[in-house]
């Protein structure tokens, strides 16, 4: 064996002992917790009850599994495995397999459209996929379009496709021990795709030492409240598979020791169950809608449910309601975390807002401010102008958020323009439009692609939305910029109704305009049954760009 103790510079390591790779996670605590439950399968999230609930001995066995399955395949470093699935333990599985055989996961959310999801599997090229049975009719147009036949189905909701194997028939017969593969930590391990809020999306390359900084700057965050650490139990009811969440709400389960409990999918009532049984002590909740209907239940019902476990609580995208918080201290008890964040795809150890650290601040803020706090202590960042001037010590003036840190993608999959577009001036560039406050928190203003530029003004859809979103007779809304003869784009609000409080178009636009600039109030209110959006809450506002690109045309 050659071991190498004289050179100091460009060592990677790649021999087990030392190396950074997601596929040895589960090993490792085999040494430590190996009859502890490392993941716990909610009802609904598992296709074979021998998968429901497993202990880390058992969890990395199968693991290990999937990866020689892959490997007595042909398949070799770098190979990409496709997977079209919704949360389950198996999926889950899959993918920590496929990281142990040294190959790439590329996950896909099955909801996208058809034709998307073919343009990302010709960008893919895989050697290998995985589906569920259940979206298998979603999907089956675009595999057959690119003369791509599933190899194994997971067999919720269906039996498993023709031609295909089930998990457990793949992993049949092979053995449990750790495969031989040659593994670097800055090896690309995952291709996650954007959350599909454009119309192509772009596949962010993850490494897997991107993965470790990111799972271990969060398992500080939802250890708070803990006694030990190793009691930590999260939550993972929202798309772990195919979303980045997977890199920060299911990997620090482990590296603290502590237990996973998946999910199929976001449901208040399943996640408050879960709560319940299993104890959970740290939840991914999401947007503040899910939050917001996870507090009603448990308020509505206290019999059925007990979340005293819960220490801490994540959610994303806009401000929590201040009442949202309290109910939840009061049910939860008062020591209760809640924490915003602001990421993305691409970097996802990112900004957070706690309201117990700047009590006065949250209180005070309008709704139509959503606060995201400040960076990450692995995150650099700061507010950049067009030119790549700083903007720190400039409260109030708008620019883009760019990062530096370990956790960040390596680049775009294939695509050395957007590569190249979002890499500059040496930092990393996010889309998303950002102030300082006078304290040097960051306000979050809007993605750019969503600002609304109307008569020469920049108008945040986030802040106008906030503003609905206070109307009683408002339950969703998404606000958008549509071409107008006059102020080349105008103002539109799409709207939910709350059914308990009939509004109409003059009310809202009154409303608004009590509160807003007369050039962020809505010229338009289209009432709506629905608004797409991805499972995980985003918007897809490209889609109704579309849909009403022609309601000023009369």
């Amino acid at each position: 064996m050659d071991l190498d103790v004289t050179s100091l510079n460009h060592r990677r390591a790649a021999r087990r002992w030392e190396r950074a790779s997601v596929g040895d996670i589960l090993e490792r605590l085999t040494w430590s917790y190996p009859d502890k439950e490392a993941i716990v399968g909610a009802p609904g999230a598992f296709a074979d009850a021998e998968y429901a609930r497993l202990t880390y001995r058992q969890a990395d066995a199968a693991a290990s599994r999937v990866a020689n399955g892959l490997l007595s395949r042909g398949l070799r470093q770098g190979d990409r495995v496709l997977m079209c699935c919704e949360n389950s333990v198996e999926a889950y599985l899959f993918k920590i397999g496929a990281a142990k055989a040294g190959l790439v996961c590329v996950p896909v959310n099955p909801g996208l459209a058809p034709d998307v999801i073919g343009n990302l599997i010709e960008r893919a090229e895989p050697a290998f996929s995985v589906v569920d049975a259940g979206v298998w009719h979603q999907v089956e147009p675009a595999f057959a379009a690119r003369g791509l036949a599933p190899h194994v189905t997971i067999t919720i909701g269906g039996d498993p496709v023709s031609g295909s194997s089930t998990f457990a028939e793949f992993v049949q017969g092979q053995p449990a021990a750790e495969p031989d593969a040659e593994i670097h930590g800055d090896d690309i391990w995952e291709i996650l795709f954007t959350s599909g809020t454009t119309a192509q999306p772009k596949g962010a390359m993850i490494s897997h030492h991107s993965s470790y900084y990111a799972a271990y700057s969060f398992a500080l965050t939802l250890t708070r409240g803990l006694h030990i650490e190793c009691d930590l139990k999260v939550a993972a009811f929202l798309p772990i598979i195919y979303h980045i969440a997977d890199q920060v709400f299911t990997i620090p389960a482990f590296l603290s020791g502590g237990t996973l409990v998946i999910g199929r999918r976001p449901d208040p009532a399943a996640i408050a169950e879960a709560i319940t049984r299993e104890g959970v002590t740290a939840l991914w909740g999401g947007s503040p809608i899910m939050v917001n209907a996870l507090a009603a239940l448990l308020r509505e019902d206290p019999v059925a449910y007990d979340p005293r476990s819960l220490t801490v609580v994540v959610y994303g995208w806009a401000a929590l309601p201040p009442g949202t918080l309290a109910t939840l201290k009061r049910l939860c008890g008062e020591d209760l975390v809640a924490v915003e964040i602001f990421g993305q795809t691409e970097a996802i150890s990112c900004h957070r807002f706690w309201p117990d650290k700047w009590p006065d601040t949250y209180r005070a803020t309008s709704p139509a401010q959503n606060y995201v706090g400040v960076p990450s202590p692995l995150l650099a960042s700061t507010v950049m102008d067009e030119t790549g001037g700083m903007l720190d010590g400039k409260p109030g003036v708008p620019g883009e958020a760019v990062y530096r840190s370990p956790s960040i993608t390596a680049g775009y999959y294939r695509d050395e323009e957007a590569t190249a577009e979002a890499f500059r001036h040496g930092w990393f560039h996010s889309g998303d439009s950002c102030a300082y406050d006078d304290q040097g928190l960051r306000v979050m203003i809007d993605r750019y692609k969503d600002i609304v530029k109307t008569g020469g003004e920049n108008v945040s859809s986030l802040r106008v939305e906030a503003v609905l979103c206070q109307h009683p007779g408002v339950a969703r809304a998404a606000v958008i910029g549509l071409p107008h003869e006059r102020w080349g784009e105008a103002v539109t609000a799409v709207v939910v109704p709350d059914p308990e409080h009939p509004v109409t178009e003059a009310e809202l636009i009154a409303f608004c305009r009590e509160r807003l600039a007369g050039f962020e109030t809505p010229k338009r209110i289209v009432f709506a049954e629905s608004l797409p959006d991805t499972i995980g809450g985003k918007i897809l506002k490209y889609k109704l760009r579309v849909a009403h690109a022609g309601l000023y045309d009369t």
